[in-house]
């Protein structure tokens, strides 16, 4: 009687040979024989992996370098498997990767194409954006969509008290020179690259409906960068970086202008050197002068009083001072102004 023992997996009927069975080595999936080195075009797509890999990320150029040098990997491993390796899935997946990194390279290089700014806007951007590190692309979109570069012949007005709303828009004088003047008296020179309406501008963040309590004047033929008001504020407000730069700028403008009011002689080259942090005094001092004059009867009396002051810093305080008592400003404003 035959005792071998049937296994509960074998089929029945069938008996598997024990005898001629033989027993599998246990290491032979393992390398015995290494094949031979791969060709040396191999070796130098894996050696542009590397080195891609080890670019530091402080280099500015950094992920142009990497995608360009795992591009060229991809690329060598193509040529690679093609010719001397024949393997259509190897060729197949690089490609994919080479088209990927590819389109990445071309993307990064776009962005850093040079921007050309328009020359009528070059100046602009080089006396009051630059030094603040705007980069050109932000500029480009700050004046490429909703503004438009507008012209005056000397003699014509930007705006007349009392009748021009403050609303409409914000401008940068590009060229030429414009006057200031309030019920026929002189207040102060626009020069080229200084905002045309920023107390207006800043004083309007709080009343809207108001009118322009001066007038301006071109004295040349000016040429002006004009944005939408609304617009521009909704632009502003995405961007938090260009938000606080207009801010800033404003804030200096008024500035200018306060020591404009106190020098009318200050000239353009005078007005460069002038370079100081914007503040509440000289926000509020400028935005009293155009809107609080047109509700005291003695505004001629006290605008000739404010006119008087030389450049001095000491008279200067005076002349705040005498300009506050002169108008009747409250005694939070005048804290804050005088």
């Amino acid at each position: 009687m035959d005792t071998t023992a049937i296994s509960p997996l074998t089929p029945l009927g069938i008996i598997p040979d024990l005898k001629n069975a033989t027993s599998v080595p246990f290491n032979e999936t393992a390398c015995e024989n290494w094949k031979e080195i791969h060709h040396l075009v191999f070796h130098v797509a894996n050696i542009c992996f590397a080195a891609g890999l080890v670019i530091p990320t402080t280099l500015n150029l950094h992920m142009i370098f990497l995608r360009g040098l795992l591009s060229i990997g991809c690329a060598l491993f193509i040529i690679w498997a093609t010719l001397y390796r024949c393997a259509l899935d190897i060729m197949i997946w690089n490609s994919v990767f080479l088209v990927v990194n590819l389109l990445h390279f071309i993307y990064l290089v776009y962005k850093r194409r040079p921007i050309k700014i328009e020359k009528e806007l070059s100046s602009l951007y080089k006396r009051m954006f630059e030094p603040l590190h705007v980069p050109p692309e932000l500029f480009q979109r700050l004046t490429g969509q909703f503004c438009n570069i507008q012209t005056l012949k000397a003699g014509q007005a930007y705006a007349a008290e009392d009748k021009t709303s403050v609303d409409d828009r914000l401008s940068i004088l590009l060229k030429g020179k414009m006057k200031v003047s309030y019920r026929g008296h002189f207040l102060h020179n626009i020069y080229p690259c200084a905002f045309i309406d920023s107390p207006e501008f800043r004083s309007t963040q709080m009343n809207r409906g108001e009118k322009f309590q001066v007038t301006i004047i071109a004295d040349d033929n000016c040429k002006f960068l004009c944005w939408s008001r609304e617009r521009l504020t909704y632009f502003l407000e995405t961007e938090p970086f260009l938000y606080e730069i207009f801010k800033y700028l404003i804030g200096k403008d008024i500035t200018n202008k306060l020591y404009s009011l106190n020098d009318p002689t200050l000239n353009d080259k005078a007005s460069k050197k002038i370079d100081r942090q914007p503040s509440l005094c000289s926000q509020l001092s400028v935005m009293q002068m155009r809107n609080s004059m047109a509700s005291t009867s003695d505004s001629e009396d006290g605008l000739q009083m404010f006119l008087r002051g030389t450049s001095s810093s000491s008279s200067l305080r005076n002349n705040q001072h005498e300009f506050c008592n002169a108008y009747g400003v409250s005694r939070l404003q005048h804290d804050a102004f005088c």
